[in-house]
């Protein structure tokens, strides 16, 4: 008995450090090398993130935003630019546009010619916001979406360009759900606060498969534009329906910014199902967190709350550890994704959207 067993035993003994070798664990964190390429970086000081980001060796893609909430656009720009920099091999940034006055004759010409400018100062795209289609209006009060013809010549000069846009068209799902039937927790406290933004009680306005309709349309009538759906193109209640989108667009890519509640919310239900999304589509997802700091939260506070929100979901995707998370009232179990898998998703899919980031300046 003993003769027999002892094979089967090697064998077992054998096969875990090498099943062990293809995962990362929490005691990986600081050692591998990884990019947030979705980050908000538009505070006066910069000092104490840049120590973060080199002790949990992150890199990181900040984009500027046509946002009221945050800085103008010219602040942001200068931010992004000054820190790609002086730290180009630790941050890159994305430039943007002002939609208002689009109407306006040259209005493309000169906007064409203004991102061409931080492109030549080192934005390595460009962000298109969702208030085109939530609520930009012309000059007849007719609320404006991203296919609008108007737009055309803007895409065009883009593709032409070869420049990589950086989509957020419309909202979570759950914008368009009563309160009680969202799937997480902060999308539930979001909209509750904010019933102006909470599209359900908002009839008048374009439902969420007119926004994605819309969309899809855009990228068809541009099918060479260079294209990264952020916060999972608004998809992220469905990872097959993104798979779908995936499919039907094989030039695309995503980032799973602000959506890895809704993620984990589907994970709760089928693990198997969410990690199968993330093994077929390796190639084509990006991490980001989609953090920003607030006028008044202290750099302090920002990192602390910036290293938590890293530490937590690479646990979510390298351990197959059960823990709670903010989204969700019930512990959540990790996707334990492979190695290869995970260095795609932290890295090497943003260095191959992004070849001209993260390099010194010569």
């Amino acid at each position: 008995m003993r003769w027999i067993l002892l094979p089967t035993i090697l064998a077992a003994l054998m096969a875990t450090p090498s099943h062990a070798a293809d995962l990362y664990t929490m005691a990986d964190f600081a050692s591998v090398p990884k990019i947030d390429a979705h980050l908000h970086l538009h505070g006066k000081s910069q000092d104490a993130w840049l120590a973060l980001a080199r002790k949990d060796n992150f890199r990181a893609l900040t984009i500027n935003v046509d946002y009221p909430d945050f800085p103008p656009l010219d602040q942001q720009r200068k931010v992004a630019s000054a820190l790609a920099h002086q730290h180009p091999q630790q941050v890159a940034w994305v430039a943007t546009f002002a939609a208002d006055g689009f109407e306006q004759p040259g209005w493309t010409e000169a906007t064409l010619k203004d991102l061409d400018g931080a492109r030549k100062d080192g934005a390595v795209g460009v962000k298109v916001w969702k208030n085109i289609g939530m609520s930009l209006r012309d000059s007849q009060g007719k609320l404006v979406m991203i296919d609008d013809t108007r737009l055309a010549p803007l895409f065009n000069g883009l593709t032409q360009r070869g420049v990589m846009v950086l989509g957020h068209q419309g909202e979570p799902h759950n914008c368009w759900l009563p309160v009680e039937q969202m799937t997480v927790n902060n999308d539930r406290e979001y909209f509750k606060n904010h019933p102006a933004y909470h599209m359900y009680l908002h009839p008048e306005m374009p439902g969420y498969e007119q926004q994605m309709a819309a969309r899809d349309r855009l990228l068809a009538q541009h099918p060479k534009m260079r294209f990264t759906g952020v916060h999972l193109a608004s998809l992220e209640y469905d990872v097959d329906r993104i798979g779908r989108f995936l499919d039907t667009h094989p030039g695309v890519k995503l980032d799973v910014a602000a959506r890895i509640g809704q993620l984990q919310y589907q994970s709760q239900r089928d693990r198997e199902r969410v990690r199968a999304f993330f093994i077929r589509y390796q190639d084509r997802l990006m991490y980001g967190s989609d953090l920003s700091q607030s006028a008044e939260q202290s750099d302090a506070d920002f990192v602390t709350d910036m290293d938590t929100v890293w530490r937590r979901d690479w646990r979510y995707f390298v351990t197959a550890d059960n823990f709670d998370v903010p989204e969700l009232d019930k512990p959540v179990r990790g996707l334990s994704l492979p190695r290869k898998v995970v260095d795609k998703l932290y890295r090497l899919n943003a260095e191959q959207a992004f070849p001209q980031a993260w390099h010194s300046h010569k």
